[in-house]
């Protein structure tokens, strides 16, 4: 009777589990034939760009780049390296984890001297000469620049941090470049836990004060220059943002069992550097009645210029980017003093809503009136005539992060403490049609080309098929998923 049973359950279950077991073979294929080309036709050194021509005789990152070249700034090297390890751990096949250590191994061949990343890595002898890299770079005068801007040199420890715990920490090449640019991260970081947008020396902390932000008495209406703007305390594009959410994610990784003491010391330091970037918030808050932040700071903590469309000013997007960082600070620590700055601020951004119910990128300093620029990057009160290239209005995501202010305040230290459980992903019928999609359009060569132009070729380039990272990425992360979804 017993074995009558079990034969009927296994006839009802073998039609469900069917097309999963077909499908599920096809996406493996599609997955291993995807990286085996990216890894092995599209790679330089392990590492990668943003797009190619389909015969990958064209290549770009954010510019036009030569075949020795790679990109750092996502969707470049790190991003697929990520990838990468989301197929691994999705699937066990050492093939990817493999690839991935590639990457790494190429990425650290842009780290620089001065502890992380810049942009781009050039592995032509020749211009590596004219750069700093740790190897094999160049002495003496040669570019020393890492840069915080665009999620780049963040985007590099994070993935090198998540490669280093799938190795089970035994890669001591792979720790060794880790321990390097935390070390320096943390000592360019000023005072008053403020990082700027990028740097080649530490800074002194003696010529740098804790200070409160403060309204400047006037300031020039029209761009004065560079003036080493990136050294500033910065918001600008949230990198404070991502810094500190590497920072935490160090802190997370390297506090595991089988770490190490090195690894658990760099943790608690990268812990301690987030929690001091969390103070700068607080202290660049602007007082009433302007209760927000502005893009960029100068070393009296006052607002100031960056680039030429980029006024002394409070700015929403970047305000906006706070409170969220200043939410996850308090998840992280259930310390209420982060808490106190954001009914202020939320305030003060809903009651400097545009007529249209979005918000202007830039509010003139006290008066708070909009500033926008004309297309030659005169400042101005009239929105009529903005340059296309900078959104100089933006939307306005205060509702829902009043909604998480509100769901975070009332919560005990208890549930605060309690680790979040992620969902595990589930083969949807959405999935299941997605993945289909994903390996009709993969060619027999293993390729996702889709049609589209290189941006910085010219008017004149004749390129209508193109091989994008973006692509790469986001299609091994769906069969990955699905993968998981489906594995016994």
């Amino acid at each position: 009777m017993k074995l009558i049973g079990i034969l009927v359950l296994a006839a009802i279950a073998l039609p469900a589990a069917e097309p999963d077991g077909a499908l599920r073979k096809d996406a493996e294929r599609a997955l291993e034939r995807g990286v085996k080309f990216f890894s092995s036709e599209v790679a330089v050194h392990g590492t990668y760009l943003w797009q190619y021509s389909d015969d990958l005789s064209k290549r770009e990152g954010e510019g036009k780049a030569t075949s020795m070249q790679a990109w750092v700034q996502p969707p470049g090297t790190p991003a697929v390296g990520m990838a990468l390890l989301t197929a691994w751990q999705a699937t066990s096949n050492r093939l990817f984890l493999g690839v991935a250590r590639e990457t790494a191994r190429g990425l650290m061949g842009g780290q620089m001297r001065s502890g992380g990343w810049h942009y781009a890595i050039d592995f032509d002898p020749d211009a590596r000469r004219k750069i700093a890299y740790r190897d094999g770079g160049g002495a003496g005068r040669a570019r020393n620049v890492t840069t915080f801007d665009d999620d780049t040199t963040q985007a590099a420890l994070r993935f090198l941090v998540r490669l280093d715990a799938a190795l089970a920490f035994t890669d001591t090449n792979i720790a060794e470049a880790i321990e390097y640019a935390l070390n320096a991260i943390i000592k360019a970081q000023y005072p008053n836990g403020a990082w700027p947008q990028g740097y080649e020396q530490f800074p002194d902390p003696a010529q740098f004060p804790v200070r409160r932000a403060s309204f400047p008495d006037e300031w020039p209406r029209t761009w004065p220059g560079a003036q080493q703007y990136w050294l500033r305390y910065t918001l600008n594009d949230n990198a404070l943002a991502t810094t500190v959410d590497t920072m935490f994610e160090v802190a997370r990784t390297y506090a595991r069992p089988g770490a190490g003491k090195t690894r658990q010391e760099l943790g608690k330091r990268s812990h301690a550097a987030a929690l001091k970037a969390g103070d700068f918030l607080l202290f660049a808050q602007m007082p009433d009645p302007q209760p927000a932040w502005a893009q960029q700071y100068d070393f009296e903590m006052r607002p100031s210029w960056a680039r030429k469309f980029e006024p002394p000013s409070i700015t929403a997007g970047e305000s906006q980017g706070a409170l969220r960082l200043l939410l996850k600070l308090f998840r992280e620590t259930g310390d209420r003093k982060y808490l106190e700055p954001v009914p202020r601020a939320l305030d003060y951004l809903r009651r400097s809503r545009l007529p249209d119910g979005r918000l202007a990128r830039f509010y003139e300093l006290r008066s708070n009136k909009p500033l926008y620029f004309t297309r030659d990057y005169t400042l101005t009160y009239d929105d009529t005539d903005m340059p296309t290239h900078y959104a100089f209005k933006i939307g306005d995501d205060t509702a829902p992060i009043a909604r998480d202010y509100e769901s975070l305040k009332n919560l005990s230290p208890a549930e605060l403490k309690r680790p979040a459980t992620p969902s595990p992903p589930k083969a949807s019928d959405a999935l299941r049609a997605e993945v289909r999609t994903i390996i009709a359009a993969q060619d027999t060569r293993g390729r996702w080309v889709e049609d589209g132009r290189l941006r910085h070729h010219g008017p004149d380039d004749s390129t209508t098929k193109v091989i994008r990272s973006a692509t790469f990425i986001r299609n091994v992360e769906t069969l990955s998923r699905y993968l998981q979804a489906t594995r016994e």
